[in-house]
């Protein structure tokens, strides 16, 4: 993304009425930002949702002003920056349909790692909570994951620790602008956890932390991660928030039970008992689940059948995955349009045929 695309994309953001879901949609639709404000406004009528209330506020030269002021924060700071079509962009979170169209990030942020997991929890930590956070990671450590989190007291801030700790990458999701540090008694981390990960944030240097800004930062967490684990949690509270925004994406959840007693565990065992998220006692229990172990023994072989019959649903996976060679589940559903429910009973029935198999990470191949 070059700098001129940002500043078109950040005027867009900035017209009222345009949120995520609308300005992706628009640069979609037209080719880029920029084109957004050269589109004649017939065409751009003929696109479903918008309306001429919206395109009266496009017409609003302000957003160019309040565009060039962040411009100005982002080149005098040598902030990263990256749009939902651009190859860094975190891959999961690009099919996640809020996923912020921009992302400003800091530090050395490598996300071509497959293996993303979001550590979160209370901000209460208890030191039942500290010892299987540290002993997940730990475990977790020879699998080499990037630990992400949302860089707040409590949970976060020690997933963050104990990541740095095993020199594994992590990855702090701010609620607010990179010009400024919350909670500050964190700010002693940064420089640490920049060195081999760093920061990701949606908002801009305007942005204070505000209470409705931690929700936003929530969807980015569970959005980019394979999977998100609730460490602690009492009954509400902004990592429950996370991992519903995780089940909502299709993506595993996983919560570490506790006493019945205790304040902090009812949230995780509300979660395992509902059949929101796994039982996770061990990390074995997560590389389990998410096949990770496959890796590091011999893909099972499975006999193919001669002559196998396909039904025409399956044929369209198959024939989609003899030209990819191999994709994620996610993505698969995206171009063969089916409901993810329901690629899942295409793909275990393919791989029943012998006509598929499952790989680590929730990536399938034809055999």
């Amino acid at each position: 993304m070059t700098t001129s695309e940002l500043y078109f994309t950040l005027a867009l953001l900035q017209a009222e009425g345009v949120g995520d879901i609308v300005a992706k949609k628009l640069i979609n639709h037209c080719g880029s930002a920029e084109k957004v404000f050269e589109t004649k406004k017939n065409r751009l009528l003929s696109i479903d949702g918008i309306g001429e209330i919206l395109l009266k506020n496009l017409s609003d030269k302000s957003v160019f002003k309040l565009a060039q002021q962040e411009i100005d924060f982002v080149e005098k700071e040598k902030i990263a920056f990256h749009s939902f079509l651009d190859e860094k962009y975190p891959e999961r979170l690009k099919h996640c349909i809020d996923g912020p169209p921009i992302i400003f990030s800091s530090g050395n942020i490598d996300l071509r790692a497959k293996r993303i997991i979001s550590i979160v929890g209370t901000r209460k930590i208890t030191s039942y909570g500290t010892e299987f956070c540290k002993k997940l990671i730990e475990d977790l450590a020879p699998l080499n994951p990037v630990i992400v989190s949302g860089f707040a007291y409590g949970v976060d801030i020690m997933a963050h620790q104990v990541a740095m700790e095993h020199n594994l990458q992590t990855i702090g999701v701010l609620a607010h602008g990179l010009n400024q540090v919350y909670p500050k008694t964190h700010k002693k981390y940064i420089s640490k956890i920049e060195q081999n990960g760093g920061f990701l944030t949606e908002f801009w240097s305007t942005s204070n932390p505000e209470k409705e800004n931690f929700v936003k930062r929530n969807r980015i967490v569970a959005g980019m991660s394979e999977a998100t684990i609730v460490i602690e949690s009492a009954d509400r509270g902004g990592s429950l928030i996370t991992a519903t925004l995780a089940n909502d994406y299709n993506r595993d959840v996983f919560a570490v039970p506790g006493r019945i007693t205790d304040k902090y565990s009812q949230g995780c065992n509300n979660l395992i008992k509902t059949q929101r998220a796994h039982l996770l006692s061990s990390a074995a229990d997560l590389v389990y689940i998410l096949n990770w172990e496959l890796e590091n023994k011999k893909t099972k072989s499975i006999q193919k059948q001669l002559f196998v019959s396909l039904e025409n649903e399956e044929q369209k996976v198959y024939d989609y995955l003899v030209q990819k060679g191999k994709e994620l589940m996610d993505i698969i559903a995206l171009e063969c349009e089916f409901p993810i429910y329901q690629l899942s009973s295409i793909l275990l029935n393919m791989e029943l045929k012998g006509v598929v198999r499952p790989l680590p990470g929730k990536l399938f191949e034809a055999i």
